[in-house]
């Protein structure tokens, strides 16, 4: 990209601002910038002002699950379905990785982060583990692709070989960049976080399935002869992972996806809720649940939004590759953006400061056109680490391990 094409792209998205320090770089800082001007997509940066125009909800109807009794009357069958198809190389797994540890207090990579007690015990390592459970019952490794960021890729692909990938298989793991969103200031304006270089951060982990076109390893999967791939988040250190009893009912609920829950501890649980929207499945947010979806019943006398997502969803590849250029919903998200202020110094704000623009994994459940709700006992599957200290903290989940027989 030339310097007059930036400036036209800049111009477009009334973004001018962004070339303010061009006479203080260098040919190297320069060339870089440009990169990332005709690499970056501003065109969501609108929606600060122009929020009607996002789709609104559709109409939000119940949507029961699969529940435990249902699972434990069936679990020696979909076990055998699973198994089977996590041996014929049909099943893979995609952790969602892009984060840092910030708000536990950590510059690395949130997978990095230690909740040991007597030893180290990592976050990315009590996955590994989790995965490595199916791996000796079927007999056969699973394709693993680990979403990274490009703020913490590095970091992340050095402490995988330090480790020795945790005994894993490293010729079953693959590497690849989440895509990076602009980051604005309330008005709309792209902050900088250099005198060479926009602010951004990654946009979201709905953007999964097309990072990893563009990295490439759809060829991969194809070549492999993956036909189902288990999205999971890189903070619930007890989730299992290619859970063959969960990959078995939702193959043979003929589903084209599913997606593991927990029974809310209550109706104003901060968790998002399976549901209907408009007929199809979809998931509503905590914040948008209105008074009276808290208090609708079912048919046994439970919330009829009784079921929160745990972030571990199994996708049907085929499906996702008829939606791959579907727009997903959008998500402005208030947030501290590190940036340089009015003087060109860069500084770390306390407060929020503007929006990040972001697409969520669970609106991809509402591109296709069936889902399998599937409970699980969040006691054994359900240890979210999010804060230092509190609810869904360190501390939560090491009382969660220990009590699932994990010593730390």
């Amino acid at each position: 990209m030339t310097l007059e094409e930036a400036k036209a792209k800049l111009k477009k998205y009334g973004q001018e601002h962004v070339l303010q320090y061009w006479d203080e770089l260098d040919e190297a800082q320069r060339a870089a910038l440009l990169q990332q001007i005709e690499d970056t997509d501003f065109s969501m940066i609108h929606y600060v002002h122009d929020r009607d125009e996002l789709p609104p909800r559709g109409k939000i109807t119940p949507l029961g699950a699969m529940e435990l009794d249902e699972i434990e009357a069936k679990k020696d069958q979909f076990r055998k379905t699973g198994l089977d198809a996590i041996r014929a190389g049909k099943v893979g797994a995609v952790l969602l990785a892009g984060g840092m540890g910030t708000r536990l207090g950590s510059d690395n990579p949130k997978c990095m982060f230690d909740i040991g007690i007597t030893k180290h015990v990592y976050i990315m390592q009590r996955l590994i583990e989790n995965l490595m459970d199916v791996v000796k019952e079927a007999g056969v490794s699973v394709p693993l692709f680990i979403m990274t960021s490009e703020k913490n890729n590095d970091a992340t692909v050095a402490f995988m070989k330090e480790h020795d990938y945790f005994g894993y298989d490293k010729d079953k793991v693959w590497f690849f960049k989440q895509d990076m969103a602009p980051a604005t200031d309330y008005d709309g304006k792209v902050y900088m976080e250099a005198k060479n270089r926009i602010a951004t951060s990654p946009n979201g982990n709905g953007g999964w399935f097309l990072s990893m076109n563009k990295a490439g390893l759809l060829d991969v999967v194809h070549k492999l002869g993956i036909e189902w791939i288990n999205v999971f988040a890189v903070d619930n250190v007890l989730q299992r992972i290619a859970d063959p009893i969960f990959v078995g009912a939702t193959i043979d609920s003929g589903c084209a996806s599913g997606a593991k829950v927990v029974r809310k501890v209550s109706p104003d649980e901060k968790v998002g809720a399976m549901c209907l929207e408009d007929g199809r499945p979809s998931i509503v947010e905590y914040y948008d649940m209105t008074p009276e979806l808290k208090a609708e019943k079912n048919e046994k006398g439970d919330p009829a939004y009784n079921f929160g997502v745990i972030l571990n969803y199994l996708f049907r590849e085929k499906d996702l590759e008829k939606v791959m250029n579907e727009k997903l919903m959008l998500h402005i998200v208030e947030k501290k953006i590190p940036c340089l202020d009015k003087d060109g110094n860069f500084f770390k704000p306390t407060e929020p400061n503007g929006y990040k623009f972001e697409q969520l994994v669970l609106d991809m459940i509402h591109e296709l056109d069936s889902c399998l709700p599937f409970e699980v006992r969040r006691e054994h599957e359900f240890a979210p680490i999010k804060n230092r200290t509190g609810v869904d903290s360190v501390e939560s989940a090491r009382a969660l391990c220990e009590k699932d027989g994990i010593t730390l």
